[in-house]
């Protein structure tokens, strides 16, 4: 299926978001190419609340503190469950079979605590710096380069369980990946400039190591994968952008 404007975003913010839309076709893994614009609009949304807050007096710590929050609300925590439960199944079970049925799990144990508190305090620092440098626009970058990698590692592992989320979406074809891809690097370079290179580079790296730890735990992606790739991405794109804003 080719691109379709309008339904391919409402399916995007349907799907990645707990915001209203208006009635629509779901079109699945063929939206994938806007799934980097509903990350440039939760960033948008987010440095809209920073500002705000920070104009009334806010320290930056806090208004961090207060946008990780919103993110989490807006996204129904989707991300950062994605997180813990990629954390427990990887490193917690030792067959393929035994890791996924961990992932399935709705407990969380103490890999997924572990990554939950170290890549939110990670996204907190980098956070607290760049809104203390002012660098409120560089939020849209994060959020479109954050959800890039989805499409990517949706496209290039096969499904690992045969169901859920991931499962029912389908596969975005290599076209449609790449697409939201480009979209997102040209978002990056509107609101973050030649910054956005290396925020690329590094959030490459680490999606591309989690993408082969995957591939060889439990042969291929999930939807809680697909969840920790936006989470390790967007931590590296606020750790480059702070230490450019430092």
């Amino acid at each position: 299926m080719g691109p379709q404007l309008l339904p391919d975003l409402w399916s995007a913010f349907a799907l990645l978001t707990r915001l209203p839309v208006p009635d629509h076709s779901p079109r699945g893994a063929a939206s994938a190419w806007a799934w980097p614009v509903v990350g440039a609009v939760l960033g948008a949304l987010a440095a809209g609340f920073a500002g705000v807050t920070l104009w009334l007096g806010l320290t930056p710590g806090v208004v961090a503190a207060g946008v990780l929050g919103l993110a989490a609300l807006m996204t129904g925590g989707l991300h950062e469950d994605g997180l813990s439960d990629t954390a427990d199944g990887l490193f917690g079970g030792w067959t393929k079979e035994r890791r996924l049925e961990i992932m399935k799990d709705s407990r969380v144990g103490s890999y997924g605590v572990l990554a939950l508190v170290l890549v939110t305090l990670a996204r907190w620092s980098a956070l607290t710096t760049v809104l203390a440098a002012g660098g409120l626009w560089g939020l849209i970058a994060v959020g479109a380069l954050s959800r890039a990698p989805m499409g990517l590692v949706m496209s290039a592992l096969p499904n690992a369980r045969g169901g859920g989320l991931s499962h029912a979406t389908g596969r975005p074809s290599a076209a449609i990946a790449l697409a939201g891809a480009g979209v997102a690097l040209i978002i990056a370079f509107l609101f973050a400039g030649w910054v956005a290179l290396p925020m690329l580079a590094l959030a490459a790296l680490a999606v591309g190591l989690l993408a082969r730890s995957a591939q060889r735990r439990i042969g291929g992606q999930t939807g809680d994968i697909l969840g920790a790739t936006q989470q390790l991405a967007e931590a590296a794109c606020l750790a480059v952008l702070a230490a450019y804003a430092a």
